[in-house]
């Protein structure tokens, strides 16, 4: 199977929001779908999922058009969708119930998260008297009623504590180690390193990276150095032609053109007998390539 996306494009007026969008999920895993806000994530997904008119663009999976309600698809949207102020347990069966279950099957599937999540104790309770955590949890929950094969995360983890944020990541592990096919949106780059191994990346509406999130790193190669030593390293990073970018209590943050020019920083340090506590050099992190590429416009959750 695959989800394969060709050629989505959207606009509103004059203004484009999503132009000549494509991608595909070959096999099951995580795939990293990322964006500014109003890069035009959210009309992606809405188009994928059929809620929204395409101007042009086909999705299809496993070779047939996408069909929403005969496909086992969860959604969680970034904005949260539970009635206010109807009971919790009524509006799962209500859900489950679109959803084409049956109510022993839809029984089954609401204990199961609800224990699995912890969110037994609000079952009768209305969605307006749940913290957002646990409202957040609730729509988690919602998504993966039927054992969805395709699911749909937009910001899964913001405004998350962080015990609950662990438990969230948990079950997108389990989901995926069950053959799931999951699009994750977020703006916390280390969890997107975290699970993800191929990304888009749209700004303004348009694909600005995209590819295997290794293969990018690798391609940059390894340009980023922090070093901790006992003695101040200044004029030999200098003379090596080390661009120090911050000093922090961790040490200090270079950034290099080659490798050569850290190891013969190193060389230089250990001849000047030079105490090295730190010497690591990386490739950039998603979310240097994020600012990059996007000119600086990055929210922070």
């Amino acid at each position: 199977m695959a989800l394969v996306v060709e050629h989505l494009s959207k606009k509103f007026g004059d203004h484009v929001a999503v132009e000549d969008l494509s991608f595909e999920i070959p096999e099951p895993g995580i795939f990293a779908f990322l964006g500014t806000n109003g890069a035009g994530k959210s009309t992606s997904i809405r188009m994928i999922l059929n809620m929204l008119t395409r101007d042009s663009g086909t999705v299809t999976w496993n070779g047939s058009p996408l069909d929403v309600m005969k496909e086992k698809i969860g959604y969680l949207a970034e904005e949260r969708g539970l009635y206010p102020k109807y009971n919790i347990l009524e509006q799962m069966y209500y859900f489950c119930s679109i959803k084409g279950m049956n109510k022993k099957d839809s029984t089954a599937a609401i204990d199961y998260l609800f224990s699995r999540l912890k969110i037994d104790e609000y079952r009768k309770k209305k969605a307006d008297q749940l913290s957002k955590g646990n409202q957040q949890k609730v729509q988690l929950a919602a998504a993966l009623l039927n054992n969805p094969e395709i699911i749909i995360l937009d910001e899964p983890l913001s405004g998350l504590d962080p015990v609950n944020a662990d438990l969230f990541k948990s079950i997108i592990r389990e989901e995926r180690d069950k053959g799931k096919y999951i699009i994750m949106s977020s703006h916390q780059m280390e969890t997107i390193e975290e699970f993800c191994e191929d990304l888009v990346l749209l700004h303004r509406g348009k694909v600005v990276m995209q590819g295997n999130l290794n293969d990018i790193k690798r391609e940059r190669g390894r340009e980023n150095l922090t070093v901790k030593a006992d003695k101040p390293i200044g004029d030999i990073a200098e003379k090596c032609g080390l661009k120090l970018v911050e000093e922090t209590p961790n040490g200090s943050y270079f950034k290099v053109k080659s490798e050569e020019d850290a190891h013969t920083m190193l060389a230089e340090m250990m001849a000047q007998g030079i105490g090295v506590i730190k010497f690591d050099l990386s490739e950039p992190s998603l979310h240097e390539l994020f600012v990059e590429k996007c000119g600086g416009e990055v929210n922070e959750d």
